[in-house]
Parts: structure tokens; C-alpha cells; sequence
């Protein structure tokens, strides 16, 4: 009995190592979201101006939530002044692109969106940098 019963136990073992490598596999061989224009939308350019507006929207929102009193903030809440409404020449981040920014942005941390409105040292999160500069 105990031989039927470890005859059992190995091929239970055998049988879910083989299900999570097929799992593996199913994940490696699909392609990434952004190779195929963002989860079935078409490629489209991003505009400028739609996408700055909500940034600023969710910047001002994001300041006030986690109690950030930068000059970056008072910016993105200051319905006054003008916001860009182009990227840089040459820069042209899509639709979906803009997407996965805006959405980063409302779900990230206090703390990290304290480094983004910071007003000695501001970073911007790898989801929003479309058009990295250079490097020297």
C-alpha cells in the first residue's frame, strides 16, 4: 500500500510541475502589450493637450490627497496658467502610451508622489518618460 501510495504522491508532483512550466511557457510566448498597440487599439498618436490637461487634473488631485504643498502642485492646480500642447520634436508617444502614464499616476504612493512634484528634485515615473533625453 505505501508503494501505491508514493507511486501516487510522485506523479502528483510530476503532474503540477507540468502545469506550472506549460503556465510558464503560455506567459513567455505571448507578446507584451505594447508590441501589439495596446491591448487591441489601434496605434494612435497621442494629443498633447487632452493628455497634459488630465495630467495636471490628476497631479492637482494627487498633491491634495497626499498633502503635497510644492510649486509643482500649486502649477498643476493653477486652472490659469497655459499647458503645453506639444510633446518635443520628435517625440510621439501613442494613445495607449498615455494611458499606462495617467494610470500610474493615480494609483501610486504618497511617497512616491511626493518625489514627483518635488521641487528640488523631481523624477517622473518610467511609465511617463515617452521621450527619454539622450544620455551625454
Amino acid at each position: 500500500m505505501n508503494r501505491v501510495a508514493k507511486c501516487v504522491r510522485i506523479g502528483h508532483g510530476q503532474r503540477a510541475r507540468i502545469a506550472l512550466t506549460a503556465l510558464a511557457l503560455l506567459f513567455c510566448m505571448a507578446p507584451t502589450p505594447g508590441d501589439v498597440g495596446g491591448c487591441g487599439q489601434k496605434p494612435a498618436e497621442l494629443d498633447a493637450s487632452i493628455f497634459f490637461a488630465s495630467k495636471a487634473n490628476i497631479d492637482c488631485q494627487r498633491c491634495q490627497e497626499c498633502g503635497v504643498a510644492s510649486k509643482s502642485c500649486m502649477r498643476a492646480c493653477d486652472v490659469s496658467l497655459a499647458l503645453p500642447t506639444q510633446f518635443p520634436e520628435r517625440c510621439v508617444p501613442l494613445v495607449h502610451d498615455g494611458e499606462v502614464c495617467l494610470r500610474a499616476l493615480q494609483y501610486a504612493s504618497c511617497e512616491d508622489y511626493r518625489a514627483y512634484m518635488s521641487d528640488i528634485a523631481e523624477s517622473v515615473p518610467s511609465e511617463c518618460n515617452f521621450c527619454p533625453e539622450p544620455a551625454p
